[in-house]
């Protein structure tokens, strides 16, 4: 396993639209798995897409277990979503992708979710509460859409900006 680098904002490709998997789970796609797990596990997240470590492929890893918890890694891929309730509810949000960034973003509180498991198995299941924020929260990356694209204008701007400045600082610091 190894920790691989996160993309940031503005990096053109976290745009990018992931493509499905081909042809079932391979050992190739578990240890890409298993290196984004270690990689969240790291930043420290508690979900990521593949896009994020700059591979376009339609692979989501995650873990919602509490800090005095066990680990509970989960395995997405090729994962399809369909909301079932029309009832939405704000959640502060962050993402590796944006660090040091956190707003409120509208989602459904309920999903069901399809996808296949990290041995390639079909489960569908009904995601809900931080759950369900997560998993839609990290499908978006799957379309090229960060959190902060539903943010104003304004917000977004300042956002990016607050990545680049802090990138710069820490160019500077390891000149």
């Amino acid at each position: 396993m190894a920790i691989r680098e996160i993309l940031t904002v503005p990096d053109p490709r976290l745009k990018e639209v992931s493509k499905p998997v081909e042809g079932g789970v391979t050992d190739e796609h578990r240890a890409l798995m298993d290196d984004m797990l270690e990689t969240m596990y790291d930043a420290p997240g508690i979900g990521l897409a593949a896009i994020q470590v700059g591979i376009p492929l339609r692979i989501i890893v995650m873990d919602l277990a509490r800090e005095d918890e066990e680990p509970l890694p989960r395995y997405f891929v090729n994962p399809k979503i369909l909301p079932l309730t029309e009832d939405k509810a704000p959640y502060e949000e962050g993402c590796l992708s944006v660090p040091d960034v956190f707003e409120e973003v509208e989602r459904p509180t309920e999903c069901r979710i399809k996808y296949l498991d990290y041995d390639g198995n079909e489960v569908e299941e009904v995601a809900t509460d931080l759950f369900a924020v997560c998993i839609q929260h990290e499908m978006d990356h799957l379309e090229g859409t960060l959190f902060i694209d539903y943010l104003s204008r304004l917000k977004r701007e300042r956002a990016v900006a607050k990545v680049k400045k802090a990138q710069r600082l820490k160019a500077k610091e390891n000149a």
